[in-house]
């Protein structure tokens, strides 16, 4: 009997870890097929990326104040904004509309499971706002624009909220390093960033 039901743990063994080694296969399989799901929808955000960022590029390329830094667009505050103000000039409203239209017609050809987002983050330079100023500090001014941007790109030009997102980066992440007027309208700026959720 003892033999018997030695033999009989032994098979329920034998089995248990084959079905263990069953699964574990089954969660590899699995996790490749993620992984490769995954892969395939980085490189078609890719190519949408690469369309977007190489239309408006065309688009504006004639604009002074408009380059393409990586994989970020970059206004100058200049073209968007008055000196210390966060609501959007009228020149700034026209630049923006030429940025929303190219969303439009991407984004109808982008599939699905691409889950994009328009990053809009503010930027500022590093000169202290004045007491008497809108704004507590440069942080402020640059959230503020960055929320001004993607507010009029909601309200209208009828981009999707689920599809922006505004941040504020104050003078804390500078293009241009030192003090001249140069480097610090180079750090005044609205980058656009089309990526991943």
């Amino acid at each position: 009997a003892s033999r018997v039901q030695l033999a009989s743990l032994g098979r329920d063994l034998n089995a248990a870890l084959a079905q263990a080694a069953a699964e574990q296969r089954r969660r590899a399989e699995l996790e490749e097929a993620e992984r490769k799901r995954l892969e395939a929808e980085k490189k078609d955000l890719e190519k949408y990326r690469s369309e977007f960022f190489g239309r408006l590029r065309d688009l504006m390329s004639d604009r002074d104040g408009v380059n393409v830094v990586g994989d970020r667009f970059v206004f100058s505050s200049e073209v968007l904004f008055a000196p210390g103000e966060a609501r959007l000039s009228a020149e700034g409203q026209t630049e923006i509309a030429k940025v929303a239209r190219l969303i439009e017609e991407i984004a109808a050809a982008i599939p699905q499971g691409i889950d994009w987002i328009l990053q809009v983050d503010g930027h500022t330079d590093d000169v202290p706002l004045i007491p008497s100023a809108q704004f507590a500090d440069n942080w402020e001014l640059s959230q503020a624009r960055a929320l001004s941007v993607v507010k009029y790109m909601i309200n209208f030009l009828a981009i999707p909220p689920d599809r922006l997102a505004a941040n504020g980066f104050g003078q804390y992440q500078p293009l241009a390093l030192g003090s001249s007027e140069s480097a610090k309208a180079q750090n005044r700026r609205i980058e656009l960033k089309f990526t991943e959720k």
